[in-house]
């Protein structure tokens, strides 16, 4: 929720974070590789890799979900135009241009689901990989391996792709309330001038 905050008020969320984010991360993925060439259970189910597979699909605040939201359920012009120059960084985990091009900072609308979407999509990530379903991560993958593509190459497992897939769907349904809501805010503004 922090990263969020601090991208919302323009300052890079996941720099800031990284600070003490990025240490455990790496520390809990080497003792998962050590696990795992052992042929052992990996003990951590957060990693460096984690954050990228759950946290940050399509870019901080999981924004991919926010883009399929908006090709599906925007009619502003605005939006639609910065979503289809944002999709193909977006496949990479860029979201700066719907970040400030939207923009995301600042907007009041769009706050509450940028906030919420990676943690309601890390708590799913999270106990499903808990659970076992999902695989644990054990390779480091660098932030910008497309979704679905990262999920199997950092844990080898196709569930793991399942679980991101579930989690890119649940954003969706977070986001298009909002972007529902901000078609709805256009139209009273053209009808107020």
């Amino acid at each position: 929720m922090l990263c969020q905050v601090f991208w919302l008020i323009g300052i890079h969320g996941a720099q800031v974070i990284g600070i003490v984010k990025d240490p455990i991360g790496l520390a809990a993925i080497a003792i998962n590789l050590e696990a795992h060439e052992a042929g052992k259970a990996l003990p951590n189910v957060f990693t460096y890799t984690f954050w990228n597979t759950y946290a940050t699909i399509g870019g901080s605040g999981c924004t991919i979900g926010l883009l399929i939201a908006i090709f599906f359920f925007s009619k502003r012009a605005d939006y639609r135009t910065i979503g289809g120059f944002s999709a193909i960084p977006a496949l990479f985990n860029i979201n700066e241009p719907l970040i400030f091009g939207l923009p995301l900072v600042l907007n009041p609308i769009l706050a509450i689901p940028f906030i919420f979407a990676p943690v309601i999509s890390s708590i799913i990530g999270y106990f499903l990989t808990y659970i076992g379903f999902a695989a644990s991560a054990f390779i480091t993958v660098p932030f910008t391996l497309p979704p679905l593509v990262n999920a199997f190459v950092s844990t080898g497992s196709f569930k793991t792709v399942i679980v991101q897939l579930i989690c890119i769907t649940v954003t969706v349904l977070i986001y298009a309330p909002f972007v529902i809501a901000a078609n709805k805010q256009v139209h009273e503004e053209n009808f107020s001038l």
